[in-house]
């Protein structure tokens, strides 16, 4: 069943001018330094930090809060398996929540995806709860 859906749109080149405004005070408040290390890599290094921000974004809204409520940023953490797809972490605030939203019987699964065109970013969050299979007992023989 899905709990939550967030979607957001930034614009690159707004997210451009914020780093070079307030370089690491924007990047230490609002991305973890995994974040960070993905995102300095990059030659797109604006375009990935705004999809991160969609991310973030949408995953507020996924849960139901926006960013109020005591979520926090960093609570909200992007990285990339092996493949490249994107997931999303949480903790903080944001998994306290996430574990709220969750009906008993089932484990929450967050899904995410990113996209970009300059000059915008755009990220999707949808949160599935699926039911966590039983365990049977083998047969005694």
């Amino acid at each position: 069943m899905i709990l939550g859906i967030g979607t957001d749109l930034a614009n690159i080149e707004r997210i451009a001018a914020t780093l070079d405004r307030f370089g690491d005070r924007f990047r230490n408040r609002v991305f973890t330094e995994v974040e960070q290390r993905k995102a300095e890599r990059r030659k797109d290094r604006a375009g990935t930090y705004a999809k991160r921000w969609a991310a973030k974004e949408a995953c507020s809204k996924a849960l139901g809060t926006g960013l109020r409520m005591g979520i926090s940023w960093k609570d909200m953490a992007v990285a990339n398996l092996p493949s490249g797809q994107p997931v999303m972490h949480l903790s903080g605030w944001a998994a306290d929540r996430l574990a709220r939203m969750t009906p008993p019987g089932h484990e929450a699964i967050v899904h995410v995806t990113l996209t970009d065109d300059h000059p915008w970013a755009q990220a999707f969050v949808v949160i599935e709860a699926r039911p966590v299979a039983a365990v049977i007992p083998a047969k005694e023989t």
